[in-house]
């Protein structure tokens, strides 16, 4: 899809994503890394027991399609032979320290048609769009930190970080925006783009409650809240036989066929049958938003033993025989082997930059039913300065030579 396109790529770990996805696409993206590396080369987790600046697992991920080159921007020549780089560019990434940002006004004389995607942890305005964040603080300030654990207890955070993520998904897509824009106009634009912002998605129908009711949402462990204007909580993961499953309870035209099916199904396969009160549910009159908490926590105590009886393999081969909504909690080690995955190509083995093949996510996008493979993977520091300031700058191995030795790339 994006073949033509060429894009430079400064950002550090908290916004890698957006070029890896443009990458994906097709994009040439170029990463751009201070001589000697990105500090987030140093991450963990690292593919080895010793920490490896070529082997950090999250900074491969995020890189992967992408090649490499290092260029020193403190230093009058680095900021020169980025400026040329930038006149045939048609996007650039950044992710700034506010002293250190790249001025859109300067780079769009170089060439008007330029995009400039900037991600920060709060955006270009406002009181805090000079603060600078963590992946968890970016969390707390977008309200998912709060709504996430067990009720009356403190929130807990996801145990890999989720706003890199989010915010470099959003900020491939408002680059796509602007590159559209650019067709009908001719001219690019700076994309501003907030972390804190982009993972207010992930808060769900929070928000919607507060505009609407002013009502304020609270943790919930593995109860769903927001469904009901009475308050009650509805019970979201189901332990079972050897781990957990999501399951909700609807009624109405939601969720009716899925009510009436785990009863013939409990029919099915328990002695007795379905409790009495299961069988004798009106799921049409099941209306989710009025129930009381003393119903919702009948019908759950009916439901609940027979979940527990079941094996996640069981639940999900009933649900999906039966065409229910229900999904079992899968482990990191039962992803690997999912089979739906499988199926559409997701995982996709990729040479190491320290020798052997790593199993990773492949492409995001499929393309007429097809997910293209990887085509590269990430580089190593500067691993591809010569090819590409050769074909860019037009540079030649003894040039490189002089700005190495110099310290400029």
């Amino acid at each position: 899809m994006l073949d033509d396109l060429r894009v430079l790529d400064l950002a550090d770990g908290s916004g890698s994503m957006c070029g890896r996805i443009l990458a994906d696409l097709g994009a040439d993206v170029i990463k751009l890394e201070p001589p000697g590396g990105d500090a987030a080369r140093r991450e963990p987790p690292y593919a080895s027991d010793v920490p490896d600046a070529d082997r950090s697992l999250t900074w491969f991920a995020a890189n992967l399609n992408k090649r490499g080159i290092t260029l020193d921007l403190e230093t009058d020549t680095g900021r020169a032979l980025f400026k040329r780089l930038v006149q045939t560019a048609d996007v650039v990434i950044q992710t700034p320290v506010s002293e250190r940002s790249l001025d859109y006004e300067e780079l769009s004389e170089i060439n008007p048609r330029l995009i400039l995607a900037t991600l920060t942890p709060y955006g270009l305005e406002g009181p805090l769009a000079d603060c600078a964040a963590s992946d968890l603080e970016v969390t707390a300030s977008s309200g998912c930190l709060w709504l996430s654990g067990e009720t009356g207890r403190p929130p807990v955070r996801t145990s890999v970080p989720q706003s890199p993520a989010w915010t470099g998904m959003y900020a491939a897509a408002g680059v796509l925006m602007a590159v559209l824009a650019r067709q009908q106009t001719g001219r690019g634009q700076q994309v501003d783009v907030s972390a804190q912002a982009a993972m207010l998605t992930a808060t769900s129908q929070a928000p919607i409650f507060w505009d609407l009711l002013g009502e304020e949402q609270h943790r919930s462990g593995p109860f769903l809240v927001g469904r009901s204007v009475t308050g009650a909580r509805f019970r979201n993961v189901w332990p079972c036989r050897d781990g957990y499953v999501t399951f909700a309870l609807y009624g109405g035209q939601a969720g009716r066929d899925t009510g009436r099916a785990l009863v013939a199904w409990m029919n099915e396969v328990l002695p007795d049958g379905a409790p009495d009160l299961l069988r004798t549910l009106d799921w049409d009159a099941l209306d989710v938003a009025t129930c009381a908490q003393e119903v919702v926590e009948q019908i759950e105590a009916a439901v609940a033993p027979f979940f527990l009886g079941l094996s996640k393999a069981e639940f999900f081969d009933g649900v999906s025989a039966r065409n229910m909504l229900g999904y079992p909690l899968s482990t990191v080690d039962e992803m690997a082997g999912d089979a739906q995955l499988a199926s559409r190509g997701f995982w996709q083995a990729i040479d190491t930059p320290w020798g052997g093949e790593l199993c990773l996510p492949g492409s995001f996008a499929l393309f007429d039913g097809e997910r293209p493979p990887l085509r590269r993977r990430a580089p190593r520091a500067g691993e591809h300065n010569l090819e590409v300031l050769g074909e860019q700058l037009g540079l030649g191995v003894d040039d490189v030579a002089t700005l190495r030795s110099a310290g400029v790339v």
